[in-house]
Formats: structure tokens, C-alpha cells, sequence
């Protein structure tokens, strides 16, 4: 829930950085432009790719309709525009990267299909105990 409520903050965290940069230190390392004119921009773009592909593999792995598997394909294509905006480089663009992310792809849809498996023993028992809850608590007569 908490993580749901931060996630708009996501897209802000480009201002943080000063603006017609082209390195920026961090703890985790040294970030740098690629292709873009800036690390503003480059962090705009990826946090703008992230944020809704946070949120969708989230709703994918707690739903539990019938439909979540319809999640799959804007799964993937935010997959694919991430993997493009980290890839972006003016001076080798390939026009076949959506092959090369395919392999990347599948296995996250695997991992994401196994989470989904594992969590949905928990999000059943959760039901089941709601249920017996309020069946407890208005006995027949």
C-alpha cells in the first residue's frame, strides 16, 4: 500500500538532479547521458517507463481475476519501452532491438508468472479465512 501511494513521487525524482548534466555521482555509481542531452532527461524517461511498469506488475501479481492475464501484453510493451530508453544511443540504433528483448522478456514473464503461482496459495487462504470469518460471525438459526 505505502509503496502505491510513493510510486507518483517516482516521476519527480529527475528534478532532483541539476539540469544540462551529463555525469551525475551517486552512491550506486555515475550516471551518464547515453543519448539524451541530459541525466535529467534520461532519469524523466526511465522513471517514466518504471513507474507504470511497477504498478502493472504489481496489479498482475496481486489480482486475482480471471482476466490479470491480459496485464501481460502492457506488461511487456513498458518492458520493451524500458529496455529502449536504457538502450538508447544515437549512434547505434537497431531496428531489430524488439528481437534482442524478446529473450529479456520472457524471462521476466516466467519469473513473473512464477510469483504469481506462489503468491496465489496466499491470496487464497486470505479469501478462504475472510470468508469463514464472516460465516463465524453470523451463525444460522
Amino acid at each position: 500500500m505505502i509503496l502505491i501511494i510513493f510510486t507518483p513521487y517516482l516521476l519527480y525524482i529527475h528534478r532532483s538532479i541539476p539540469s544540462e548534466v551529463l555525469e551525475y555521482k551517486t552512491y550506486f555509481g555515475t550516471i551518464k547521458a547515453g543519448g539524451y542531452l541530459d541525466v535529467q532527461i534520461f532519469i524523466y524517461i526511465i522513471f517514466e517507463k518504471a513507474t507504470p511498469l511497477l504498478l502493472l506488475i504489481l496489479w498482475f501479481l496481486t489480482n486475482k481475476n480471471w482476466w490479470v492475464h491480459a496485464l501481460v501484453i502492457p506488461i511487456t510493451v513498458y518492458l520493451f519501452q524500458f529496455i529502449s530508453a536504457i538502450n538508447s544511443n544515437e549512434d547505434t540504433f537497431a531496428e531489430n532491438e524488439f528481437i534482442y528483448t524478446i529473450p529479456i522478456a520472457l524471462i521476466i514473464l516466467l519469473i513473473l508468472y512464477y510469483l504469481r503461482s506462489k503468491l496465489s496459495l496466499y491470496i487464497q487462504a486470505i479469501d478462504l479465512k475472510k470468508e469463514m470469518d464472516e460465516k463465524m460471525s453470523f451463525p444460522k438459526e
